[in-house]
């Protein structure tokens, strides 16, 4: 069988000012394409649908959309799980009607997919808390999917049923659910799969970092990083959500890949090439994997200049790329000058001014807090030590609406 692997959509994600919507409907078509040429049995979503748990609605609409196109009717299985982004309850609420287009969405780490059958001969012949058996129209070999949506480690206790969580107890005790559903159903007659959304690494090695902008999964309350060692044997390939650079992390006991985002969504990510991830996996034999490329969506470009007239040089060569411009100067940004920056680019998302003095230099390096300061005042301190020069009205504005706000 033929499976896609995708993952981090975060539909209704925008960048600055800048709407990605038009760009997230380009490539959302690009992967059914995709699905579509190479005749794929099954489209594995690793989490992060929407950006944030309350969507726009014209993200939740695009949503369906695509997800109906992947399923072609009925004959293709598409599983979805919840990444850190997501609601639970909202991935899962259109459960009884998507199931009958072949589509099972997963809120929780222990979410149960009720059995069913279709015309087309799609059907999930086994399930319990956590995996799922399906029967596929165009295959002869079962697929059995463990699947594991983000739960942070509150939400972990429950599922799993652990209590004072010791450093390595969530570790232990995933891995333990997974090879006891791996034992009790991954045997050699069918393709074996682990889904999930979390932060996976090999034991002992540096831990990478997370997004630029993406909530982090590392942190007090959130689960930590599962290792490449507490994937069962059994399992042919690990397909994983969360980071948004496209990677391999492991090879044993099988591939294991973060896919990517189909968009780069921060200018952490800027010139990184996005894809998804094609596998062909038999029943008993190594799964391959291949990467293709998503060529929708603008290309996220930084650029650091010493005049004015080099980034406008620049950006007039980029005119299709979302921006970001670091200007080296030895004055503050004129307004004239911003006003040509703009004109000559209509996708820039931000203006860097680094000011080359030596006062501003020594501020940047070892910045001092006066605490006595009033709360204005502070964060004026902090936005010349971020961006090399005071605010203007209009942000403070908006610093004493949000603050006002705040004391309400």
């Amino acid at each position: 069988m033929k499976i896609l692997h995708t993952a981090d959509w975060h539909l209704g994600k925008r960048l600055e000012r800048f709407s990605r919507l038009e760009e997230q409907k380009a490539v959302l078509q690009e992967i059914c394409e995709i699905a579509e040429q190479e005749k794929v049995d099954a489209v594995l979503v690793a989490g992060d649908l929407f950006d944030a748990f309350n969507p726009p609605a014209e993200a939740a609409e695009l949503f369906y959309k695509i997800l109906k196109r992947l399923s072609g009717d009925g004959n293709r299985a598409v599983i979805a799980i919840a990444g850190n982004h997501d609601s639970p309850e909202r991935i899962e609420a259109p459960d009884p009607l998507a199931r009958e287009c072949g589509i099972i969405l997963a809120g929780y780490p222990d979410s149960v997919v009720a059995p069913f059958s279709l015309e087309s001969g799609l059907a999930v012949t086994r399930s319990e808390p956590g995996f799922l058996e399906l029967k596929l129209p165009f295959s002869p070999t079962l697929l059995r999917i463990l699947f594991t949506p983000y739960a942070n480690e509150n939400r972990l206790k429950t599922c799993l049923g652990f209590g004072e969580n010791p450093e390595t107890e969530l570790r232990s005790l995933l891995q333990q659910r997974w090879q006891t559903l791996a034992d009790q159903y991954c045997d050699t007659a069918g393709v074996n799969i682990l889904l999930a959304h979390l932060f996976m690494m090999q034991q002992g090695e540096t831990v990478f970092e997370e997004p630029e902008d993406e909530k982090p999964i590392l942190h007090v309350g959130g689960a930590q990083a599962v290792y490449t060692e507490s994937v069962p044997r059994q399992i042919q390939y690990v397909a994983l959500g969360h980071l948004h650079r496209k990677q391999q992390i492991g090879a044993e006991p099988c591939p294991i890949f973060y896919c990517s985002s189909p968009l780069a969504y921060s200018m952490s990510e800027a010139e990184q090439d996005k894809y998804v991830i094609l596998v062909e996996a038999e029943a008993g034999r190594a799964a391959t994997c291949r990467a293709r490329k998503l060529k929708s969506g603008r290309r996220l470009l930084r650029g650091s200049f010493d005049s004015v007239d080099e980034a406008i040089a620049w950006l007039r060569e980029n005119p299709a790329a979302l921006v970001e411009i670091t200007l080296q100067t030895e004055t503050f940004l004129a307004a004239e000058e911003r006003r040509k920056l703009n004109e000559a680019h209509g996708g820039i998302v931000a203006v860097i001014p680094l000011v080359k003095t030596a006062e501003t230099t020594e501020k940047a390096s070892k910045p001092e807090i006066d605490l006595d300061k009033r709360i204005e005042e502070l964060f004026g301190d902090y936005f010349r030590h971020k961006h090399g020069q005071p605010p203007n009205e209009e942000i403070l504005q908006l610093f004493r609406e949000v603050l006002a706000e705040t004391e309400e």
